[in-house]
């Protein structure tokens, strides 16, 4: 990755399922549980999802008005290549977050909402899940880097 340390760009939560969601800037990642008021949040193993820029960008390229958390994801990402990473693989976010990957994509129902809206989703492909092992405050412009398992 060179001296480009990895990023949150956006922060991004939804009141409800099956909707883009909105950059809040900063928010409380819950141990077992994910962003707090966060309707994908709870006790299971996509508690949290993110989405590399790099993907949307994409999208963007191919004509698509598409923005971070257009794809529902919580934590949109720049410099690090999420989908590339292996389940079980932990990612320390700002100070103090540790996050453990736990699904490589997903399967959108057809069409997905978010397909609907925006055309096309590509979090089946590029987006993962992960649960939350220590909980923090995340906000834009934190570090993303990957750390060596338990």
């Amino acid at each position: 990755m060179g001296e480009q340390k990895a990023k949150v760009i956006s922060v991004n939560i939804s009141e409800q399922t099956g909707e883009k969601k909105h950059n809040v800037e900063c928010c409380l990642i819950v141990v077992g549980h994910g962003l707090e008021g966060d309707a994908h949040a709870g006790e299971w193993h996509r508690q949290v999802s993110l989405l590399a820029v790099e993907s949307i960008d994409k999208m963007r390229l191919q004509g698509l008005d598409v923005w971070p958390g257009d794809f529902a994801e919580n934590l949109t990402t720049q410099g690090i290549d999420v989908a590339s990473l292996p389940v079980g693989t932990r990612l320390k976010v700002g100070d103090g977050i540790l996050l453990e990957i736990t699904q490589i994509g997903k399967e959108c129902l057809e069409p997905c909402a978010i397909g609907r809206q925006v055309g096309e989703c590509i979090m089946p492909k590029e987006g993962v899940f992960a649960t939350v092992i220590e909980g923090g405050k995340a906000a834009v412009g934190d570090d993303v880097e990957v750390v060596e398992g338990a």
